[in-house]
C-alpha cells in the first residue's frame, strides 16, 4: 500500500505535533491542589468570559484571561470546553446559511 505525498505529509505533521507537545509542561507554581485555586468549573466560567475579558486585559493590568495558579489539567479542560461550547467556537463556526429564494 502506497501512501501519497498530501497524507505522507499529514502524518509526518502530526508525528511533529505530538513530538512537541509531550515536551510540553506546567511549571510548579502554576499548579496547586489548595481549596482555594480555580478548579474545572471556574475554568468553564473563565473560558466562557475569554472574550471580554480579553478585551478588558488591552486597558487593564488587573484583568486576566487565565488564573494562575489553577488546578492543572482540570482547570486546563474546563477553560477549553468554556471556549469552544459555551463560548460558541464550535458552534457558530459550523451553521450553515439558508439560501433565500
Amino acid at each position: 500500500m502506497s501512501f501519497s505525498r498530501r497524507a505522507f505529509g499529514a502524518v509526518a505533521l502530526g508525528a511533529a505535533v505530538l513530538l512537541l507537545s509531550a515536551c510540553a509542561s506546567q511549571i510548579e507554581a502554576g499548579v496547586s491542589t489548595a481549596e482555594d485555586v480555580p478548579g474545572f468549573w471556574w475554568g468553564v466560567w473563565h473560558g466562557f468570559v475569554f472574550p471580554w475579558a480579553w478585551i478588558g486585559s488591552l486597558f487593564s493590568n488587573d484583568i486576566a484571561v487565565y488564573a494562575v495558579p489553577n488546578r492543572g489539567g482540570w482547570y486546563d479542560f474546563g477553560f477549553f470546553l468554556g471556549i469552544t461550547v459555551l463560548g460558541g467556537g464550535s458552534f457558530f463556526g459550523s451553521k450553515k446559511r439558508k439560501a433565500r429564494d
